[in-house]
């Protein structure tokens, strides 16, 4: 493991304007992108270009197949930042040549051929994972596949306990379904390995369990910052403490 650091990060000094990558933030399942809204002022006030991508969430192929569409269009560095499930996402879109650094927030890094299920099967189970309802989408012509979302009663204490209530209610309404099939599949290319990777670890989430993202992460070498009381919903709940991180590691990318 790169480091291990359990404080906050503190500000440090704004980029140069010719050194600046551009930051793509990666939402999770069952969410949007207006998830990261608090995390893109942050990293306004720093100086950073920010776009937060709209995930498919429609498998893991199709959605890194997209991401890789949209980094194919900027030019420039690119900070790569992925939640939860977004980690996937970006640790296979993230092999792309003008990525300089990820970033995982509140995510698992697998490995190339390691699925969630795989993954998950080594530790105790979220309680999440059993709550969520599923329903079935067309995917063309005649066929079915399952998506899954968090039912509003199950938002706020297991994905947002951090938050309001009725920020939680807000956020549950906002969601987006997600494929049941990104729970079985897997990564071709794991980008971590040869890229730099920052690891957000969030200790009272209950979500995606904690001793996953730490073990993955370490498993990565990432730079790792813990949030002891953060739940899964830190983009929301802690905007200032990620957009450091993701700050950091564009300081680190610009710096070489």
């Amino acid at each position: 493991m790169r480091k291990a650091d359990t404080a906050m990060p503190t500000p440090g000094p704004t980029l140069r304007p010719a050194a600046r990558p551009t930051v793509v933030l990666v939402h999770d399942g069952c969410s949007d992108a207006t998830s990261w809204v608090g995390v893109v002022a942050e990293l306004h006030r720093r100086g950073l270009t920010v776009l937060a991508a709209a995930n498919p969430l429609r498998g893991l192929a199709h959605d890194a197949a997209y991401l890789g569409s949209v980094l194919a269009g900027i030019d420039g560095p690119v900070v790569l930042v992925g939640h939860s499930y977004g980690g996937a996402v970006i640790t296979e879109a993230g092999a792309a040549p003008n990525v300089v650094a990820l970033v995982y927030v509140a995510a698992y890094l697998p490995e190339a051929g390691e699925s969630y299920q795989a993954l998950a099967d080594g530790f105790t189970p979220s309680p999440l994972i059993p709550r969520l309802r599923r329903t079935v989408y067309a995917t063309g012509g005649s066929g079915q596949a399952g998506e899954l979302s968090v039912p509003g009663d199950c938002f706020g204490p297991l994905v947002a306990a951090d938050l309001d209530p009725e920020v939680a209610r807000v956020l549950a309404a906002l969601q987006r379904p997600v494929a049941e099939r990104v729970f079985t599949d897997a990564p071709t290319a794991a980008a971590w390995r040869t890229k730099p990777s920052w690891a957000l670890v969030t200790g009272a989430d209950r979500a995606l369990p904690p001793p996953v993202q730490r073990f993955t992460a370490q498993r990565a070498g990432a730079t790792v910052l813990e949030l002891p009381e953060a739940s899964h919903a830190v983009a929301v709940s802690q905007p200032t403490a990620v957009a450091e991180l993701i700050h950091d590691a564009a300081r680190s990318a610009a710096a070489g």
